[in-house]
């Protein structure tokens, strides 16, 4: 694994940093890329957040971490780093606050800091045992589309409708946070570059799945609006199997419909199904429980590394087709009989607010 930095420090207390952040990285056991920086598997590109530069990246593969300087630490981080995630066309962004620390923001709007205690090289230490997880993770959101499937599912069955269904009752209590206005942030060149680059049909939060068979499954297309789930091969998808050689799902679509990208967890909900036959839907929305199992890491959405942290909490509970488990900084993943079942069971005790940590 090799990285590269980008863009210029705009301080020398911030040129120090990302000095201390290279060793820390090479500590680690990562090489410093020799020539473009396009080449390296992860990014540092160090903006000014008056006029942030993207790093335009050749491939997917490449993990950007954007980082600018404060003055003092934003009253709302979220608010603050978020604009600068997306201009900067970034897989995660960071705030540097000189003496007080450095905030996390992750795509999910998942936000965190590491504060400055055992000095300026400490504080570097820190921020890339967070960051190396995150940079190492490999993204599972390309699409195989074969249209093969069965003339009476074209448009739908009791599944698809309890998806559409579970959709609007997500709506309606409020599961569905309302995403940054991503469109009023980019130009149309860079919003497709950013949908390019992360799979996505726009910004949405939230997915959900229930099982057709033994092998396949029914789940929301990326970045569609969860209470207006209307067509099935379009904004429902039907999950038929995971090419590993390729890294990509395959899904079974009408041969007239042009299909939306499936939810890029959709790696996540196969390896659930695939592991315990009797969960028979799963749900995942960015709301948080007391008192449940959660992940160490926060892995970004879509990666292999995620669904595998959270399949290996699951199969440490009792009761794997009826638990809920947490996601850090990120949300809740949620196994049931079905959507209506998991709903009912988790609406009394869901909380809207994430603990960040």
């Amino acid at each position: 694994m090799n990285y590269a930095f980008a863009g210029k420090p705009t301080s020398p207390a911030f040129e120090q940093l990302a000095k201390e952040l290279g060793e820390a990285l090479d500590a680690r056991g990562f090489e410093r890329a020799p020539g473009d920086p396009r080449e390296a598997n992860l990014v540092l590109n160090l903006i000014d957040p008056g006029s942030p530069r993207p790093f335009r990246r050749r491939s997917r593969g490449t993990f950007v971490a954007a980082i600018h300087e404060q003055p003092s630490v934003p009253e709302d981080v979220l608010k603050t780093n978020y604009p600068l995630l997306v201009r900067a066309l970034a897989n995660i962004v960071l705030c540097y606050v000189p003496n007080e620390g450095v905030w996390f923001t992750t795509m999910e709007r998942g936000h965190y800091g590491v504060p400055t205690e055992n000095g300026q090289q400490g504080l570097a230490e820190g921020v890339i045992e967070r960051l190396a997880p995150l940079a190492l993770s490999k993204l599972v959101i390309d699409n195989e589309f074969r249209t093969d499937l069965e003339p009476e599912l074209w448009n739908g069955d009791e599944v698809t409708e309890e998806i559409r269904e579970a959709g609007k009752r997500m709506g309606d209590l409020d599961l569905l946070p309302a995403p940054f206005p991503i469109e009023e942030l980019l130009d149309e060149q860079d919003l497709r570059h950013v949908k390019r680059l992360y799979g996505i049909g726009g910004l949405s939060y939230g997915n959900l799945s229930q099982r057709k068979d033994e092998r396949r499954f029914w789940m929301s297309a990326s970045g569609v609006d969860k209470t207006k789930l209307d067509m099935p091969g379009r904004d429902i998808l039907l999950v038929t199997d995971y090419d590993a050689a390729g890294n990509k799902m395959v899904l079974s679509v009408p041969p007239e419909v042009e299909p939306r990208r499936v939810s890029v967890d959709a790696i996540e909900h196969w390896m659930i199904y695939q592991a315990h036959p009797d969960v028979g839907a799963i749900l995942h929305v960015h709301a948080w429980m007391q008192d449940i199992p959660a992940t160490d890491i926060n892995f970004p959405c879509g990666t292999a590394e995620l669904a595998t942290s959270v399949a290996e909490v699951l199969d440490q509970e009792p009761d794997p087709a009826h638990t809920v488990i947490g996601l850090r900084n990120h949300g809740i993943t949620a196994t049931g009989e079905s959507l209506t079942e998991i709903l009912d069971r988790i609406e009394p005790k869901v909380l809207r607010q994430i603990p960040m940590s």
